[in-house]
């Protein structure tokens, strides 16, 4: 890492130590922790229910230090995982010393680690989502002798007593941009990337969403924070810890944060749209050809998502309202197609700095320095999950479906066929609409699809068997088929249903 990097860096471990977090050591972590003060250390891992489990621990000797730190500690497995039997439930979970940050919240001097679950014998737990999400990276890594890389757009809605909309009443669903004192939790959010950045996460910027409105009694905001690309091990990490920190950030300010897929029918809802980019082992972006156009490498990775968009929904939209936010006219994709910045599609291909151009020159007439063209930043935009996403699985089906791509000898052809630039859901494209393929209409209709395809995911060992029957039951159980019939005209049912799922993942 450049000098200057490792100084500006947010992350007081990484400016510290002066090397980047990917070469952290038990050694390096136990210098910080003696020469800084630290006096506790948190251990904190996935439950089955996506969220963010924690493991306290206080120092009491450099010993004791070295002894979590080299094995680990054990925890209960059937209490995190319905899989896992009673009798047979002891599982290690192991810190990931490149996921250290301190504790913005913790009242005394803390450091916390991601960790991941081992069984008895030592090996990685194989039904383990940080797992099952590495098995499907390195299965791509060996097949195409790539690398992908991927960021989050994590949508949330602030939700706050009505009378905070009184002054500078912020105008209903034409939030999009707005500045203090039309967006009132402009201060919250940039709290939240100032704590996420300090915890390692890499933030490319942030801002107020479009959808925002007041009922009798509540004030309802939405904002986004959009992630730079990193590996698709650390994008999962970054979005579960953004989501820890908001809601934590949430609690200290006496407001309410969600990032339910809906909160009120005709208003705007959270996506959770997924860029990614694969690059070789230097990390070089290979997602455009000389041209400037999309490479054969991409068009071949979107056609493999396009092929298995219907069962991703089974770990991007896991619960009944995701399919209340999957409609035409509500800028969400309902039919499988893609494009270059159509926001009705599926997959987006959004503006990608691939031209040489002089705009800084031409907006900053006294700029006399060299503009540097800086290649690489294309990425292609997944926008079918949501909030409900359980992110570890979702990103490891995304790239098992990617590598699909690769393999289907007509991909290039799919992606021809499936390529559309106009908006489908205008009354004069309703031919283009009608020859695409429709997304699952509920949970019910995506485990169909999952069940489909479980030969496809359980390939190589990547999901377990057992995983994929339990996205399948869960889905089932809601028995959803037919909700937005059943809700149609009934609003009360719709607020009821949407308050049940608030803080769901």
């Amino acid at each position: 890492m450049r000098e200057y990097e490792v100084l500006m860096n947010p992350n007081p471990i990484v400016k510290y130590l002066r090397k980047p977090s990917s070469e952290f050591t038990r050694y390096d972590i136990i210098r910080f922790i003696e020469e800084n003060d630290i006096e506790q250390v948190n251990f904190h891992y996935v439950g089955e229910d996506g969220k963010l489990k924690t493991l306290n621990f206080v120092i009491t000797s450099r010993y004791y230090l070295e002894s979590i730190f080299a094995t680990g500690e054990r925890v209960d497995g059937s209490s995190l995982f319905t899989f896992i039997e009673a009798g047979t439930s002891d599982l290690y979970v192991i810190p990931r010393f490149r996921t250290a940050f301190v504790n913005p919240f913790s009242e005394v001097p803390t450091l916390d680690l991601l960790c991941s679950y081992y069984t008895k014998e030592g090996k990685p737990l194989e039904s383990a989502p940080e797992n099952i999400l590495r098995k499907a990276h390195e299965r791509f890594k060996k097949a195409t002798g790539y690398k992908i890389k991927a960021l989050g757009e994590l949508e949330y809605y602030v939700i706050a007593p009505a009378e905070t909309n009184s002054e500078f009443p912020n105008t209903d669903q034409k939030g999009y941009h707005a500045s203090k004192p039309f967006a009132k939790f402009e201060q919250l959010r940039v709290e939240a990337m100032r704590l996420i950045a300090q915890c390692g996460g890499k933030i490319k910027y942030a801002h107020s969403e479009v959808g925002n409105f007041t009922t009798d009694e509540h004030y309802y905001e939405q904002h986004e924070i959009e992630f730079n690309p990193v590996d698709i091990e650390d994008a999962a990490d970054q979005i579960l810890l953004a989501k820890w920190i908001l809601r934590n950030l949430a609690y200290q300010y006496g407001v309410t944060i969600s990032f339910a897929p809906k909160i009120s029918q005709g208003k705007a809802g959270s996506g959770l749209h997924i860029h990614y980019m694969i690059t070789d082992q230097d990390d070089q972006n290979l997602m455009v050809a000389e041209n400037g156009e999309l490479s054969d490498i991409a068009l071949k990775s979107i056609a493999g998502l396009l092929t298995k968009a219907k069962s991703l929904t089974a770990f991007g939209n896991t619960i009944p309202i995701s399919y209340l936010r999957l409609v035409p006219n509500q800028e969400a994709p309902t039919r499988i197609c893609w494009g270059e910045t159509n926001r009705s599609a599926l997959i987006r291909v959004p503006l990608g700095w691939t031209k040489k151009t002089q705009m800084i020159r031409d907006a900053n007439p006294y700029e006399t320095a060299e503009v540097p063209y800086i290649p690489g930043k294309q990425t292609v935009e997944f926008r079918v999950p949501d909030g409900s996403a359980d992110v570890y699985h979702l990103l490891a089906g995304m790239v098992m479906a990617i590598q699909h791509g690769f393999e289907m000898p007509d991909a290039l052809d799919i992606a021809h066929n499936l390529h559309v630039e106009v908006d489908i859901f205008k009354p004069e494209n309703e031919h283009i609409k009608n020859r695409l393929e429709s997304l699952p209409r509920s949970c019910y209709e995506s485990a169909d699809y999952l069940k489909q395809d479980k030969l496809f995911y359980t390939q190589d060992g990547v999901f377990p068997a057992g995983t994929i029957n339990r996205f399948i039951n869960q889905l089932k159980s809601y028995q959803d088929e037919d909700l937005s019939e059943r809700l149609y005209g009934k609003p009360q049912q719709i607020i009821e249903l949407v308050q049940q799922y608030l803080h769901y993942m």
